[in-house]
């Protein structure tokens, strides 16, 4: 039985902004507010941090993913003034992405719940890990050089150089 406290509403609030967010971003017709529900949905997730007892990553995904990466699309739609003049055309060709859509879904549920929860009766169940990674074995992992430092100074080429066509966009269209 479901147990109704401060932290399972919650829960259904910041699912809510998550689910919503998410919707938002993939129906909405303007590129701002979907940027805009983008935020909304990143919010959710740092809630859900906050839930979990991980203060450090809700305030890593506040700044770098809704005050970082949000802003810069932002930015970017903003600077490039032919995006937001575009007339919208409707794709007629969306029952071609639901199976997909639906087929992700189903490999992205099977590849969260079987490690978490385990597969019962299933080949190859095993126990999941009592392992907790603190926050200091996070900050080595992202500066040592044999394992995230790789990943972490690409994205952060790839949102500079983002940012750069987008102000090159905006300047060839004046």
């Amino acid at each position: 039985m479901l147990e109704i406290n401060g932290q399972t509403i919650a829960f259904f609030v910041f699912s809510v902004f998550i689910l919503g967010g998410a919707l938002g971003v993939v129906t909405s017709h303007n590129l701002i507010h979907s940027a805009l529900y983008l935020i909304l949905s990143l919010f959710g997730v740092a809630g859900f941090f906050v839930l979990l007892s991980a203060p450090f990553l809700a305030a890593v995904q506040v700044l770098v993913y809704i005050g970082a990466i949000a802003i810069l699309i932002i930015f970017s739609v903003m600077l490039t003034r032919s995006m937001t003049a575009l007339r919208q055309v409707r794709n007629q060709q969306w029952w071609l992405a639901l199976p997909v859509v639906v087929l992700l879904f189903a490999l992205l549920a099977v590849g969260v719940i079987l490690p978490v929860w385990g597969a019962e009766g299933l080949i190859g169940s095993e126990p999941v890990s009592d392992i907790v990674a603190t926050t200091a074995d996070l900050g080595v992992a992202l500066v040592d050089g044999n394992q995230y430092v790789l990943p972490f100074e690409v994205a952060s080429v790839l949102l500079t150089a983002a940012m750069i066509g987008a102000i090159v966009v905006a300047r060839d269209d004046e």
